[in-house]
């Protein structure tokens, strides 16, 4: 039910204009930031953390306004339908560039910040091979749709379940990467329940992330980029790719602290993108945990 009403939504503002999808877009976002306290009051905390100073107030307002700015990434899937209607300004694209070049593959570590999907299809329009990682919901209707649409267009998906996938999910990764291409994982979100994590540091707060992006780049020697895809505009967005990391081991003893030290890494960029840009914010679900103290 939820994929037919997406469809007919998108089919009548592909021909009714874009001022119907933003109109009935902005009444949805609306039903859900009154109707889903648990969510918002998630949200209210972590404006919150980010704001300090401010009341519980101004955070309500932060929360509403990353509500309803969420509708924009379902408005830009209508627009990435016809060529030319997004742009991108682009830094530190060079250094995926040259990871092309050289043929030594690349793990690109997304957010759910501004809009990855938007990247990825950018990026394989420029004729970059991608496989991306996926978390898989239970009974998904709309995500579903949306993987469908990106393998259709020659993006390669794995679909991780919460059982946290199969052990040959990552033989395929490593393969990918060995043949020189981009392997894409998300680096803020836990989709299997015995998932192995990293805590950091992210606004004063434990953060608990996925180990396996940088688990991956482990054992593959592959360079991994932070990549940032934020919207500056109406139709206009902001690349932003983090020079190579390479995480490396001579020991087992070794492993923990330089998991760790590209782990925050990736925290320090995000938090000061968070600060620039806060109501792209898109991490409907529980991030910050126990508050750190200052010392």
């Amino acid at each position: 039910m939820k994929t037919l009403f997406y469809r007919m939504l998108i089919f009548l503002s592909r021909g009714m204009g874009l001022w119907f999808f933003r109109f009935f877009s902005w009444w949805v976002a609306t039903g859900f930031f009154l109707f889903s306290p648990g969510r918002v009051a998630v949200s209210v905390r972590f404006y919150r953390a980010l704001c300090p100073d401010r009341g519980k107030f101004s955070a309500l307002k932060q929360a509403w306004r990353q509500y309803h700015s969420f509708t924009s990434v379902f408005l830009d899937r209508i627009l990435l339908m016809e060529e030319g209607r997004l742009t991108h300004t682009s830094e530190g694209l060079e250094f995926l560039n040259e990871a092309m070049e050289r043929k030594t593959g690349g793990i690109l570590l997304m957010s759910h910040f501004g809009n990855w999907e938007v990247a990825a299809r950018l990026l394989h329009r420029k004729g970059m091979r991608l496989l991306l990682y996926l978390g898989k919901k239970h009974k998904e209707q709309i995500e579903s749709a949306q993987k469908k649409s990106l393998e259709e267009q020659g993006v390669r998906v794995v679909a991780v379940d919460e059982e946290g996938g199969s052990p040959l999910d990552i033989v395929e990764g490593i393969r990918f990467l060995k043949e020189g291409g981009l392997v894409s994982l998300t680096g803020d979100r836990l989709w299997g329940r015995e998932q192995r994590t990293v805590s950091v540091s992210f606004l004063g707060h434990e953060a608990v992330l996925p180990e396996a992006p940088y688990l991956l780049a482990l054992l593959s020697g592959a360079p991994l980029f932070i990549f940032l895809a934020f919207r500056i505009g109406e139709g206009r967005y902001a690349f932003f790719l983090s020079p190579p990391i390479y995480v490396k081991a001579t020991s087992r003893r070794e492993r923990e602290p330089a998991i760790r030290e590209a782990a925050q890494a990736y925290a320090r960029l995000l938090e000061a993108a968070v600060r620039r840009h806060p109501q792209e914010w898109y991490h409907f679900e529980p991030f910050l945990g126990t508050r750190l103290s200052d010392g």
